[in-house]
C-alpha cells in the first residue's frame, strides 16, 4: 500500500524535475518538512548534479548559522527552490502563517511568518505544499498575507508558486494570471470532490489526469535509503510512516 506522504514525495519530486521549469541545482527545505525533504532525497538520489541544504539536518549541516546563512545564500540567487506551507492559502497563491480573523490573527494562530515572504520572492523556484486539503485551508482569500503569491509591477521577485501539492491532489499555477488549474487528482479522489474540499476557484481541463503512483524504483529509495537518511532529522515522521524508530529498529 503507497501511503499518502511517498504520493506526495513522488509528486513533489516530479516538480522538481519538471524539464519545463527553471534548473534546480540547489535546493533548500525548511525546518519542518519532513514530506519535501523525502522528495528531495528522492531527486538527488535519481540525479548527478543537485545539491541539497537541509536547514535541520542534525548532522553534517552545511549552516553554522541556520537561517541567516540560508537568507544571505537566498538573496544572492544562489537557491533555486524552495518549499512553502500555509496554515491558509488561497487562490492566488497568497500564504497565511500568522493567524485567522483580523490583524493581528488572534483567533486561530499560526507558526509565524519568519522569512516566509522574503523565500516566495527571491527564490526563482516555490512549491507550496499542505497535508490537509480543505475549505478551512484553501479560502477564497488569506485573512492576513505572510507572502504574496504576485507582486505589482515594478515590484522585483525572482520567482513564484510553481505548483501547490496536497493530500488530495496537484495544482499548477499561473503567476500571469494569478490563477490554480488542477493537473491531477490523487487516486479515490474526483474533479468534483476536489471542488468541493476547495474553498478558492480555479480552473480544470475536461478531463482530469489521476497522480502517477511512486515507481517500485521511488518507493524502494523510499524505505530504504531515503527512510535512513531521513531517521536522525525527521524521527517522528519515519517512525509514522516507515514504522522505522531513530535507533533503526521496526516500531
Amino acid at each position: 500500500m503507497i501511503a499518502l506522504e511517498e504520493r506526495m514525495a513522488a509528486a513533489l519530486a516530479r516538480l522538481i524535475r519538471d524539464p519545463a521549469a527553471p534548473p534546480a541545482r540547489h535546493i533548500a527545505v525548511g525546518a519542518a518538512s519532513p514530506i519535501p525533504a523525502a522528495a528531495c532525497w528522492l531527486v538527488k538520489k535519481t540525479s548527478a548534479d543537485v545539491r541539497l541544504s537541509l536547514l535541520h539536518k542534525r548532522s553534517g549541516n552545511p549552516f553554522t548559522e541556520g537561517t541567516r546563512e540560508l537568507f544571505d545564500l537566498t538573496g544572492q540567487g544562489r537557491i533555486d527552490l524552495f518549499f512553502l506551507g500555509g496554515g491558509q492559502i488561497d487562490g492566488q497563491a497568497n500564504i497565511n502563517l500568522i493567524g485567522t480573523g483580523d490583524w493581528p490573527g488572534r483567533k486561530v494562530r499560526f507558526p509565524g511568518s519568519f522569512g516566509s515572504a522574503f523565500m516566495y520572492m527571491m527564490t526563482p523556484r516555490t512549491i507550496l505544499f499542505r497535508e490537509e486539503h480543505s475549505p478551512r485551508v484553501f479560502v477564497p482569500r488569506v485573512d492576513i498575507i505572510s507572502a504574496p503569491g504576485v507582486s505589482a509591477p515594478g515590484v522585483f521577485r525572482r520567482g513564484t508558486a510553481q505548483a501547490l501539492v496536497t493530500g488530495k491532489c496537484v495544482f499548477s499555477f499561473d503567476p500571469a494570471r494569478a490563477r490554480f488549474t488542477l493537473a491531477s487528482v490523487h487516486p479515490g479522489e474526483t474533479a468534483a470532490s476536489i471542488r468541493a474540499a476547495t474553498g478558492f476557484d480555479y480552473d480544470e481541463p475536461a478531463e482530469v489526469a489521476f497522480t502517477p503512483d511512486p515507481t517500485e524504483a521511488e518507493l524502494a529509495l523510499l524505505r530504504g535509503p531515503i527512510r535512513d537518511e531521513m531517521l536522525e532529522t525527521y524521527p517522528e515522521f519515519c517512525n509514522r510512516v516507515w514504522h522505522r524508530s531513530a535507533e533503526g529498529r521496526a516500531a
